[in-house]
């Protein structure tokens, strides 16, 4: 049967299909599918060696297989149905595997232990660092006969005018003078309880008895003979030790704890806070300390806030209202330290940190707890959650001011039973 079309000749059929004779035969499909789609399979036993065929990446025979049934499917294996190279072309895929969603619940995780992990090595290491700088030289088992303790924490504060560190300039632009050794500028009592916390200044011209003692030094008993004499007197006489063997035995209240601090460390500190803010009811000058304030609320640095607790001579009742401004100002500058602009900024803490603890002496069982404790304590006294006053006075005694022995008995009871202070002082 002739399935060519009518008119045209066997010679165009010949040439349709590659040439030929006018009598040449139709080429089978299969031949007609070679030459359309490439060359024919290699016969059997050229050297090739067996090759998958794959249907949709599948290998499902081999092309071995493919000769023995005399079938050519036509298509080169792994080019059309996923097979072979990265070209990226149509039938191509990526064989690579998603990428998985971040975790955000593990690496807060992690950043928060992280974050905990460096606070808490910073905090260690600052603790270690600062309880190594206190200088505890002040031993307290050294005083006998010491009164019972009672409810809270008693601090001793005591400012000295040690010129110790202080240049030949520095003494003159402090105004501190020259003299040798060092004697008690200021003396405070700081109660830390839990019905409000309590600072008592205590005057440096107040008369007192001092009692038997044992020499810090020396170890040797002095016999105590009733003798009187002004409080700073017992400082001089043997320092720390018997300074708070007089209060105690002058009081009848245990001190628990001993700070002391010099004229440059005071300076020091209050330079490293950048300055304390202070309001002053009334200017006043005196040449003795350098004092020259005007009325007003200001910022006073480390020479200024020396001259400010130090005077004395420009008031009517000298002593006594020195020491008032004494627990303003130390009040304030307690506050200043424990403000969130110091504490949580390294660049003013280390500094400040620094500059107190090389300047304070304490006791040898202070601990940075305890000092940090009686610095929020002041602060509080600042803010008005504690009393401050002098202690009560009845009058004077050879230029010694007497303490009233009624109000101080009903003070020091208040205090030993932690009740809030009701006594108030000169």
């Amino acid at each position: 049967m002739n399935d060519w079309p009518e008119g045209r000749s066997d010679s165009d059929r010949g040439n349709r299909y590659g040439g030929g004779s006018a009598n040449a035969q139709p080429e089978s499909p299969r031949v007609m599918r070679q030459v359309r789609r490439g060359p024919a399979a290699p016969p059997r036993g050229a050297g090739v060696p067996p090759q998958p065929s794959y249907v949709n990446g599948q290998g499902y025979g081999d092309y071995t297989n493919a000769q023995n049934t005399g079938y050519d499917s036509g298509y080169s294996s792994g080019q059309v149905y996923g097979g072979g190279g990265d070209s990226g072309g149509p039938g191509s895929f990526d064989t690579r595997a998603p990428r998985p969603a971040p975790n955000w619940r593990r690496r807060i995780k992690w950043t928060a232990i992280t974050v905990l992990t460096v606070l808490v090595v910073t905090s260690v290491g600052t603790y270690i660092w600062a309880d190594g700088k206190l200088k505890r030289e002040v031993d307290l088992s050294k005083v006998i006969d010491r009164p019972e303790g009672g409810d809270g924490t008693n601090y001793l504060i005591v400012g000295s005018d040690s010129r110790e560190g202080l240049s030949a300039e520095e003494k003159k632009q402090l105004h501190t003078g020259s003299a040798e050794g060092k004697r008690t500028d200021s003396m405070m009592i700081l109660h830390v309880g839990s019905n409000g916390d309590t600072l008592v200044s205590l005057p440096r011209d107040s008369d007192v008895e001092i009692p038997t003692f044992v020499g810090s030094e020396s170890g040797k008993t002095y016999k105590g003979t009733g003798r009187h004499t002004k409080l700073n007197a017992a400082y001089a006489t043997d320092g720390p030790e018997l300074l708070v063997r007089t209060v105690e035995f002058n009081t009848g209240l245990r001190i628990d704890h001993y700070v002391e601090i010099g004229f440059a460390g005071f300076a020091n500190i209050v330079d490293a806070v950048g300055g304390v803010e202070i309001t002053i009811d009334k200017g006043f000058k005196d040449k003795y300390s350098g004092a020259d304030f005007q009325a007003g609320k200001q910022t006073l640095n480390g020479e200024e806030a020396l001259a400010f607790v130090r005077t004395r001579h420009a008031f009517a009742a000298s002593d006594l209202e020195r020491t008032k401004n004494q627990q303003k100002f130390l009040a304030a500058l307690a506050h200043e330290v424990a403000t969130p602009t110091t504490v949580l900024n390294p660049f003013a803490l280390y500094p400040t940190m620094s500059a107190g603890l090389d300047s304070l002496i304490v006791d040898k069982d202070m601990g940075l707890y305890d000092l940090g404790s009686m610095f929020f304590a002041m602060k509080g006294v600042n803010a008005g959650d504690g009393t401050s006053l002098n202690m009560p006075i009845s009058g004077s005694s050879g230029g010694n001011l007497v303490w009233d022995k009624a109000k101080v008995k009903q003070l020091v009871s208040e205090l030993n039973n932690d009740e809030k202070v009701t006594v108030t002082g000169n």
